[in-house]
């Protein structure tokens, strides 16, 4: 890897180009998202490594409004979902109504066949319903009445959950946590920011001053882009042996995924390419770890009675893993 380092002078041509794009990206949903830098540009990273996200946080933090941004910027189709006890899959992916003038049936697309599907309070709808995103989130397609149809690049599922109520809600199984390539929280902002925030709010709606500053095909070309940064076999290795630790450690009754090493690997090299280059190294995947992992263990009773976090067991994984040389 120290050889590809100080070989690679300069990012590829694509690289820069998906950086300078990313960051345009970050630039303008800060503008009206009084978040941490870090979290807009992981959810730019879910973008680009064509994963999903699950924000978990308190009413009214601008999960709502950040998906929103998100899609203002990338000049993409967006599309709200939310979820209630009553939802129908058929509400999410679509149904085939009959049309009597053509004596068939005709499908009509449901929401999810936008490029940024928001599922607002995820958590409450039906697990039949959540279920119906599995298909979409996985494999980019809906099967209807047996018939499979693609949905549109980019695209992308954020969810959000409210994590202080519980009545009436049905908690997403594992199988389905894992298909969120990471798990984030917006938290409230600092003082000086909420009084910006207060400032800019009383004024007018800032989201209606945002404007586009990417197609759909320079984000193509960037998740692209993505795809051809280099990652060196001793990083593979580096990548399984923090795995390997959460799946011995007596804390967790269940370690991570290999799902969750694909996406690990994945949003690391988003990172790479936010950071401007074109090769991954350990300190990517350090600084996404516990983003990717953390939702995808679960705690023994033990441990959950102690009030230790998933995420502790993960910073602990990473600090007792050998960084490869």
């Amino acid at each position: 890897m120290e050889a590809h380092e100080l070989g690679g002078q300069a990012p590829t041509a694509d690289v820069a180009a998906a950086s300078e794009t990313a960051q345009r990206v970050i630039e303008n949903v800060s503008r009206v998202i009084h978040a941490p830098r870090s979290l807009i540009a992981r959810c730019v990273m879910a973008v680009l490594c064509e994963g999903h996200v699950i924000l978990e946080d308190f009413p009214g933090v601008g999960k709502t409004m950040l998906a929103k941004s998100l899609a203002r910027s990338l000049d993409c189709e967006f599309a709200r979902v939310q979820a209630t006890p009553d939802l129908l899959p058929s509400d999410v992916t679509g149904v085939s109504v009959y049309n009597l003038q053509d004596n068939e049936f005709e499908f009509k697309p449901g929401p999810v066949f936008a490029n940024l599907v928001l599922v607002d309070e995820i958590n409450r709808a039906s697990p039949k319903t959540q279920s119906a995103l599995l298909e979409c989130m996985q494999e980019v397609q809906v099967t209807v009445d047996g018939v499979s149809h693609a949905l549109a690049r980019p695209f992308m599922v954020i969810a959000t959950q409210n994590p202080i109520e519980y009545e009436g809600t049905f908690p997403l199984p594992e199988a389905q946590l894992d298909r969120f390539t990471m798990r984030l929280a917006l938290g409230y902002p600092d003082a000086r920011q909420e009084a910006a925030m207060l400032s800019e709010h009383s004024a007018g709606e800032p989201l209606d001053t945002l404007r586009p500053v990417s197609t759909a095909a320079e984000v193509e070309a960037a998740i692209a882009a993505v795809k051809s940064v280099y990652v060196e076999e001793s990083l593979h290795r580096y990548v399984v042996a923090i795995l390997t630790h959460t799946r011995s450690d007596t804390r967790l009754s269940l370690g991570a995924s290999p799902r969750s090493g694909i996406s690990l690997l994945r949003v690391a090299k988003s990172h790479a390419v936010i950071e401007g280059r074109d090769y991954v190294t350990p300190g990517d995947v350090k600084a996404v770890a516990e983003d990717v992992l953390s939702h995808r263990v679960i705690l023994a009773p033990e441990a959950r009675t102690a009030g230790i976090d998933a995420a502790d067991s993960i910073r602990e994984a990473l600090e007792r893993t050998a960084i490869p040389v």
